[in-house]
C-alpha cells in the first residue's frame, strides 16, 4: 500500500506539474502602447482589477470579490509597483501567468483568472498590454487572500483541471472565413474571452463547449447569462449593426440597457476602434444557432 501510495503521489505531481512557455519563444518585440492600451480595453483588465467603487481605469489596485460556487476569490493587484502588484515582473513571467496561468512562483492561479481564453492571444498582444500596464501608475494596496474550502484550496490539483481545459492552442485565422470575422473571432475568443461568461459551466467549472455562447448561470453564482448565439432565444434578431450599436452605446434593440457586469464590459468594448466592434458583431452573426438551457422551475 505504500508503494502503491508514493507512485499515486509521483504520478499525481508529474501530471500537475505547471507548463510554462520557454522565454526563447517570444519573439522580438517593440512594444506598442497604443496597440497595447486597445488590447487592455479588449481584454477588460480593469474591470476586475480596479478598486471596489473605484471608477480610475488606471490604478490597477485590485481587491474585488468575486463570489463563485467554488469560494470567494479576491482578485489581486496588478499594477507596476514592485511589491503589491507586478512591478518587477519579466516579460516572460508575464506571458507565463496570462497565458499559462502559472505564477512567477511556479504555482498555478485558479481559473477565476480567465487564460484558458487568453491562451489564444498573439504574444506580441500580450506584450504590449504588459507595456501598456508598466506605464500606468503604481499603486500599493492590500488584497486578501481567497477564502477557499477544501480541497479548492490546494492550488497543485489545478494542473489535473488545465490538463483538460488548457491546451495550448494560441489562435489560427480560418483561411475560409473573411478579414473581419476572423478578427471578431480573435477578439471573442482570445482578449475578449466572452465565453467565460456566456459558455455554461460543468461541475468541475470546465466550459461545456457543446453550449458555446448559449448562455447560462452566472460565473459567480447570481443570475443569468443571456444567449449570444443567433438563435431566437439568445440574439437571432439583433442584425451585425445592431449588436455593433450595443457594445458602442450600451443599448439593446428593444431599447433596454445592459446591465451587470456587462456595464463595464461594454464601458471598455466602447474604447476599441469601430471596426473591432464590427467585427465582433460579424463573427456573433456568424455562429452556429444554439437554444438557451430551459429554465428550471422555481421552487413552491
Amino acid at each position: 500500500m505504500a508503494v502503491a501510495g508514493a507512485a499515486a503521489a509521483t504520478i499525481f505531481w508529474i501530471l500537475t506539474e505547471p507548463s510554462t512557455i520557454a522565454a526563447g519563444i517570444l519573439p522580438e518585440h517593440q512594444p506598442d502602447l497604443a496597440n497595447g492600451e486597445r488590447m487592455f480595453n479588449a481584454a477588460g483588465c480593469a474591470s476586475c482589477h480596479i478598486a471596489p467603487g473605484s471608477k480610475d481605469k488606471t490604478r490597477l489596485a485590485g481587491g474585488v470579490a468575486l463570489k463563485t460556487p467554488f469560494g470567494t476569490f479576491h482578485v489581486p493587484n496588478i499594477s507596476p509597483d514592485p511589491d503589491a502588484g507586478i512591478g518587477g515582473w519579466s516579460d516572460i513571467q508575464f506571458v507565463n501567468a496570462v497565458m499559462r496561468g502559472v505564477s512567477p512562483s511556479g504555482s498555478h492561479y485558479y481559473p477565476a483568472f480567465p487564460y484558458t481564453s487568453y491562451q489564444r492571444m498573439a504574444h506580441g498582444d500580450v506584450l504590449d498590454i504588459k507595456a501598456y500596464i508598466d506605464a500606468l501608475p503604481a499603486v500599493k494596496s492590500e488584497v486578501s487572500g481567497h477564502d477557499l474550502p477544501l480541497p479548492f484550496r490546494l492550488r497543485r490539483g489545478l494542473g489535473l483541471w488545465k490538463l483538460l481545459y488548457l491546451d495550448g492552442r494560441r489562435f489560427q485565422a480560418d483561411p475560409t472565413a473573411t478579414d473581419e470575422i476572423n478578427r471578431g473571432t480573435y477578439l471573442v475568443q482570445g482578449p475578449g474571452h466572452c465565453g467565460e461568461c456566456h459558455t455554461p459551466r460543468n461541475l468541475i467549472g470546465g466550459p461545456m463547449m457543446d453550449r458555446t455562447l448559449a448562455g447560462g448561470p452566472a460565473p459567480e453564482g447570481d443570475g443569468v447569462i443571456p444567449n449570444i448565439t443567433p438563435d431566437p432565444t439568445g440574439i437571432g434578431d439583433w442584425s451585425a449593426k445592431d449588436i455593433a450599436y450595443a457594445l458602442e452605446s450600451g443599448f439593446t434593440p428593444e431599447f433596454d440597457a445592459f446591465g451587470g457586469a456587462m456595464v463595464s464590459v461594454q464601458d471598455n468594448l466602447a474604447k476599441l476602434p469601430e471596426e473591432d466592434r464590427a467585427a465582433i458583431a460579424a463573427y456573433l452573426k456568424s455562429l452556429p444557432a444554439v437554444k438557451s438551457a430551459p429554465k428550471k422551475p422555481k421552487a413552491d
